[in-house]
């Protein structure tokens, strides 16, 4: 079922073109997470402009896109369920940032990787749909637009880039060329302007010399980053990586539940997110993930602790 057609994006809204073109280039393979995409977009919109005509009626074409999907999809726990979309959303855009990280450690500097890098920075503002980012989401989201800005003012000047975290002031980036010959985001989304640039007002200034990320070698084997149609890397950038398997902790193998300890709803809700968690992680083939979040839910079902 195809979506509405959208008019053209308003001048006011042109912050959240990315989001809707990052939907778009989802919507056939993960139609879940490109729905998300939409309703940030959707959400960001009205808080920016949602009384002139323009942006009123672009906004309204835009609900009855999330309504349609909203039925296309409406026997989908990740749509109907926040706590599985989050999750969903979550790993996508986790597996998406680990995928670029691994090849920026090796040294791997493509267009691939730097889409992948900003690709990963949007889809964790879509997470705020589900609620305030957490600290280390916020740090990936800086760290991911920083290093795709980064990488693609080193190309583009001929200079070759430094892999992983080091010390950098804040990159400008202007993708435009980035983008050129790629789809026009049209018939569901929105018609870019001839400007149309990543944005770079949240590219973050400080020195990321000690940032904690985590090495990329623990990105999933089947990572997802699209070639895009206009350069020449082909799929067979993308290779397998080693998972590194947390062990399974010892305690839980002989912790028995204290006779007093009572679960409250929260704690239920909690190792129920942790589960739901787990389980988007094994739709990945992310089994660390899963182990860890197994754990968790184990752990807090049993002692009625974190």
């Amino acid at each position: 079922m195809a979506a509405p057609a959208l008019p053209p994006l308003p001048p006011q809204l042109k912050s959240i073109q990315h989001h809707l073109r990052t939907a778009q280039e989802l919507d056939k393979r993960e139609p879940v997470v490109a729905y998300y995409c939409r309703l940030y977009a959707m959400q960001t919109g009205m808080k920016i402009d949602s009384k002139t005509p323009e942006c009123r009626k672009f906004l309204s074409k835009l609900m009855d896109q999330l309504e349609a999907m909203k039925k296309q999809f409406g026997d989908n726990e990740a749509i109907t369920q926040e706590i599985v979309g989050s999750a969903h959303v979550e790993n996508y855009a986790l597996k998406m940032f680990l995928y670029a990280d691994n090849e920026d450690r090796a040294g791997q500097f493509h267009k691939n990787m730097i889409k992948s890098f900003y690709t990963a920075s949007l889809l964790i503002d879509v997470l705020t749909v589900f609620g305030e980012l957490s600290e280390e989401n916020a740090q990936h989201r800086k760290y991911a637009r920083w290093k795709a800005a980064y990488i693609h003012n080193c190309l583009k000047n001929g200079e070759t880039p430094q892999p992983g975290p080091i010390g950098m002031e804040g990159e400008s980036f202007d993708a435009e060329r980035e983008e050129a010959g790629s789809s026009s985001v049209h018939s569901g989304t929105t018609q870019p302007s001839s400007s149309s640039t990543y944005e770079a007002n949240n590219i973050p200034t400080s020195n990321y010399t000690g940032i904690h990320i985590p090495p990329g070698a623990h990105a999933p084997a089947n990572t997802p980053a699209e070639v895009p149609h206009n350069t020449a890397v082909t799929s067979n950038t993308i290779q397998p990586a080693p998972q590194n398997i947390p062990l399974v902790d010892p305690s839980l193998y002989s912790a028995q539940s204290a006779g007093e300890v009572r679960l409250t709803p929260e704690d239920f809700a909690r190792a129920q997110k942790y589960c739901k968690y787990a389980g988007s992680a094994l739709q990945y083939e992310d089994v660390s993930t899963a182990v860890q979040n197994l754990q968790k839910a184990l752990k807090l079902l049993i002692t009625g602790r974190e």
